[in-house]
């Protein structure tokens, strides 16, 4: 949620600092502002997406070599102008941009106004310019103001800020709130996330919890709250500026779906040192997934695979909800948690737990993110998916798929499993063949006001899934179910009015699917059924999406997914809806 850029150039600052937050749009945001520094602080801000602000008072069109820019998701306030970041002082000589949450900011910004603040908007960021005011007045330098000032904050954030009185630099600092560094040619940058300064520069430190960052042309130095200086390293970001790119596609969401057969192959290269990992393991009893939204789904395949492939008893359980379930973990227990982004609150929050008596395992995308760190999972897994910047995932939820397969595959030492994913890379030529045929049967049903999505065993998640695919970026009501569910509640809302998405692979769920869907077909529903080429059961269905026989139940959650990606996206283009860009969403949650 929202996103900093701050930079400190040889050159003006505006233009790159724009271009540089645009590339945070996926974060989730309903305003934006700029900060520049010259003989005062020139601020531009507005409520809207960039593009508008821009038109309508030139974001790029402010003077100074260092300025700050961010992108708010309203917490605190509603979306305004006023409310919108950077905020100032009550002398409009410092500067701030803020993600996360101040929980403290009522009772601070009370003593604020009883000394004389007057304030300009309903945020809780706000108040963290005022106390910087206050701590430079006593004749504090802008570093030092800063860390009093953090020192008295409760809550998350990532802050720049910046100040006439020290105009040749940017102060920083990052608890519970992701915040990097920018090394370049040009000059120094802080940002939320790497998209942001890939086209600057490859070259970043990943800034870790109660740090402070004093950020110069031509110097960075990270410190923590005592003001200590702390060696960091400096990393090297394999992503090109290319793959944060939409390359010729309309949309982020459909380059990375096309993105995925590569990205089946990638994820595939991670099997050894998968293999290194499982060779550390000792025994579990137990296995606990954690996680959020999609990649909760991912969970709860692989609940089904480790249950079935291993015998171990397993269970998802949401990372808002973990701290709930603390007391049942032990030395025998393996949390395992999926995270795209590394910096999802909530399951650091879990990870802070569950590392206090279990051993930890991260499947993460982001190489760097807090999740990986040396405060992070015991063990860490790359998903290799590249920059994912549509706020609905898919490639990234299909490298999680396939991380997992290989995980449990080499936990049971399952070479069938193994050769079968191996094929699966084979294949990838012909996972998009379908496209059209989904692009016509969108217009169909883009009127639709609801969907329901059945599947079995390995397939009733991915039921779950894409229904949330349809829910994010189409805004129809969709729901996903175990098909034997059908007849405890659901079926009474079947009629012809709604369609009914049927996941039906070959293997040992196949009849008693079939008999599910052959109930919702007599009462009247339309059925779009994903199944096998050979199955003739499905000659008479007119909307259908067949694949290979081999691909089995088992098999089916790692290609099954991409043509429901494909059939949300196509419906919120037929119904006029900018697909990366969903209402009320954020592509990376880091407050709670």
């Amino acid at each position: 949620m929202c996103g900093i850029v701050g930079c400190v150039l040889d050159k003006p600052a505006a233009p790159t600092i724009i271009e540089s937050i645009k590339k945070l749009e996926y974060r989730g945001y309903d305003s934006v502002g700029i900060a520049t520094l010259t003989d005062k602080i020139n601020v531009k801000k507005g409520s809207g997406q960039i593009k508008d602000v821009d038109n309508a008072i030139k974001l790029t069109e402010i003077d100074g070599n260092i300025g700050i820019a961010h992108t708010r998701w309203a917490t605190h306030g509603i979306p305004s102008k006023e409310n919108a970041h950077p905020h100032c002082d009550c002398e409009d000589k410092i500067s701030v941009v803020h993600n996360g949450i101040i929980e403290n900011f009522e009772e601070l910004k009370k003593e604020l106004t009883e000394e004389g603040h007057q304030f300009k908007s309903d945020t809780d960021t706000e108040v963290i310019p005022h106390l910087i005011e206050n701590y430079m007045k006593e004749g504090l330098n802008l570093l030092k103001a800063v860390q009093k000032t953090v020192k008295r904050l409760k809550g998350s954030y990532a802050l720049a800020i910046i100040s006439t009185d020290e105009p040749d630099k940017i102060i920083g600092a990052r608890n519970e709130s992701p915040l990097i560094v920018g090394l370049s040619e040009n000059g120094n940058f802080l940002a939320s996330d790497v998209p942001a300064i890939l086209k600057e520069t490859k070259r970043v430190i990943f800034l870790d919890d109660e740090e402070l960052i004093e950020l110069t042309k031509d110097d960075v130095k990270v410190m923590d709250l005592d003001l200590n200086i702390k060696e960091k390293t400096v990393e090297t970001i394999t992503w090109t500026a290319d793959m944060a790119e939409k390359g010729g596609y309309a949309h982020f969401m459909l380059k990375e779906i096309h993105d995925e057969p590569q990205i089946i192959k990638d994820t595939l290269s991670e099997s050894a040192n998968i293999k290194e990992i499982v060779n550390k393991f000792k025994k579990f009893k137990r296995i606990c997934f954690v996680a959020c939204g999609t990649s909760y789904h991912a969970s709860l395949i692989g609940e089904y695979l480790i249950e079935t492939e291993l015998g171990i008893p397993t269970e998802v359980i949401l990372a808002s909800e973990f701290e709930f379930f603390k007391k049942t973990l032990d030395d025998h227990t393996l949390v395992i948690f999926i995270t795209q982004s590394g910096e999802t609150a909530d399951t650091l929050k879990a990870l802070k737990i569950a590392k206090e008596k279990s051993e930890t395992l991260a499947i993460v995308n982001v190489v760097g993110s807090t999740i990986t760190r040396k405060e992070g999972a015991h063990h860490v897994i790359y998903t290799r998916a590249g920059p994912e910047i549509g706020v609905a995932a898919t490639k990234t939820y299909l490298s999680q798929l396939i991380c997992i397969y290989l995980l449990v595959a080499h936990m049971a030492e399952n070479d069938e499993l193994l050769n079968k994913l191996e094929d699966l890379s084979e294949q990838t030529e012909k996972l998009l063949s379908k496209e059209e045929q989904i692009k016509e049967i969108s217009k169909k049903y883009k009127y639709a006001s609801d969907f329901f999505y059945i599947g079995r065993g390995f397939n009733y998640p991915t039921a779950l899934e894409g229904a949330l695919k349809l829910k994010e970026i189409t805004y129809i009501h969709g729901e996903g179910y175990a098909a034997g569910e059908l007849k405890h509640g659901p079926l009474a809302l079947i009629d012809n009015n709604i369609p009914v998405v049927g996941i039906l692979p070959p293997g040992p769920s196949y009849g008693k699917t079939y008999s599910n869907l052959q109930e919702i077909k007599s009462r009247g529903a339309d059925l779009i059924v994903l199944g096998s080429k050979n199955d003739k059961n499905l000659n008479g269905i007119e909307d259908k999406l067949l694949f290979d026989n081999e691909i089995d139940e088992k098999m089916a959650p790692l290609l099954y997914i991409i043509d429901l990606q494909l059939l949300a996206y196509y419906i919120s283009v037929a119904k006029g809806i900018d697909p990366d860009k969903p209402r009320n969403l954020a592509k990376s949650v880091t407050v709670q």
